[in-house]
């Protein structure tokens, strides 16, 4: 699908869509219940989808409620066997992987697209100390697990993703024996105080030393009655970002007390001198006096996209480091965005060596086609960079937005409209 995008105001509120990353964490939480848990406000993201077909296919019972919500009877007895399929979602890919690797089956696990091409190694390294037998594609999926974890002491490298540790930490309260994870390196901290969250409105307590230990006692059992899943600060970033260049958009339907790392968004535009003005339910950001600003993304990369947008338009270099948390995404993502904002005549740089992006702002851009490299934040940051530049730009590959917010165009247009 291409879109043609034209220099234009945005204009109106935008609501945000629901978080997938709380809302995959909450089905799979629902799906590991003794009872029934409403989950109210899940998305309609490929990712979430794929978890509520999971979680079926493990023996939850999954009913779609007239108002939206659903209603999730837990798992009763996890089968000898499975085939799950986590679409392209490394989140939903890792917590499944992690959860059937505690309990007794044989279960084989693949996903499609991008995530075919992104390594795995992390499983067959740490899932086999843990007495489970492990089987991949020199690395890659589709992985076969067999056996079931046992408990004790494991140590973890948590530098190339924390997803694999959410895993760990969703599965190892359901084992018999208690266990302890000691992990190195730990990057993307505050996505797993999300999972430490979602756990916690379960009955799961797990004791966390700054992320660095975590004591997990087995036999734990899960249990909520109801749960509101969050409004999603990666997708309504593009938005914060439009507004911050001129665009007079309000955003609403957001968790000011998340735990999501994309709140860091709103300290970043007050170092680019935008004004944000947060009331109760609302957003709103202005960005006249903008000034070229330094982030760092190491625990928030998805924020990169819309961090290089706001860049593009603020005069002067703004760096961002966290550059290597960007090779093993949709796309490489680095790479994509050097590329494609060239096309605009935009100059990134990138320095692997001292990990940091460097963006050279403030220069006058022009329409051009380009490539959403099937990467749903590549798709999004270039719409909003388009609306922004004068003349008629055409977004290839427009249709990667439904991984995360398949609504996306349909708000554009309305803002546009």
């Amino acid at each position: 699908m291409n879109k043609t995008i034209s220099s234009c105001i945005l204009k109106g509120e935008v609501s945000a869509p629901a978080s997938k990353s709380d809302g995959q964490r909450v089905i799979l939480a629902a799906g590991l219940s003794t009872g029934t848990t409403r989950v109210i406000g899940v998305g309609k993201s490929d990712d979430e989808r794929a978890m509520l077909q999971n979680i079926e296919e493990l023996g939850a019972d999954v009913q779609l409620q007239e108002d939206g919500s659903y209603l999730i009877r837990g798992i009763q007895s996890f089968p000898v066997e499975a085939e799950l399929n986590a679409g392209e979602s490394g989140l939903g890919m890792r917590l499944i992987t992690g959860v059937c690797a505690g309990h007794e089956g044989h279960f084989f696990i693949t996903g499609e697209g991008s995530l075919l091409k992104r390594p795995q190694l992390f499983f067959e390294q740490h899932l086999t100390q843990m007495g489970v037998r492990v089987s991949s594609n020199d690395g890659y999926l589709p992985i076969t697990v067999d056996g079931r974890m046992h408990g004790g002491i494991v140590e973890i490298d948590g530098s190339a993703s924390s997803q694999f540790l959410s895993g760990m930490l969703m599965s190892l309260p359901l084992i018999e024996e208690d266990s302890t994870l000691v992990v190195h390196n730990l990057k993307s901290i505050p996505y797993v105080q999300m999972t430490l969250d979602t756990l916690k409105s379960f009955g799961v307590h797990i004791e966390n030393e700054n992320f660095e230990r975590f004591f997990i006692k087995g036999n734990q059992s899960y249990t909520c009655d109801s749960y509101i899943v969050e409004g999603d600060w990666s997708s309504v970033s593009y938005w914060l970002v439009a507004a911050a260049l001129g665009h007079p958009i309000c955003v609403s339907g957001l968790y000011f007390q998340s735990a999501q790392a994309d709140t860091a968004l709103l300290k970043i535009l007050e170092a680019a001198n935008c004004e944000v003005a947060i009331s109760d339910t609302t957003v709103e950001v202005k960005g006249e006096n903008r000034l070229a600003f330094h982030a760092d993304a190491t625990h928030c990369p998805d924020l990169f996209p819309a961090l290089v947008v706001l860049a593009a338009f603020c005069e002067g270099r703004s760096t961002i480091s966290g550059l290597h948390r960007l090779k093993i995404k949709e796309s490489d993502r680095g790479t994509v965005l050097q590329q494609e904002f060239a096309k605009f005549g935009l100059k990134i740089e990138l320095d692997e060596a001292n990990d940091v992006m460097m963006i050279h702002g403030g220069t006058t851009l022009h329409a051009a086609r380009v490539d959403s490299h099937n990467d749903h934040r590549i798709a999004m940051c270039l719409a909003i960079a388009a609306s922004k530049i004068e003349g008629e730009s055409v977004i290839a590959g427009a249709e990667a937005v439904s991984k995360s917010y398949p609504d996306f165009w349909e708000d554009f247009d309305r803002l546009n409209g």
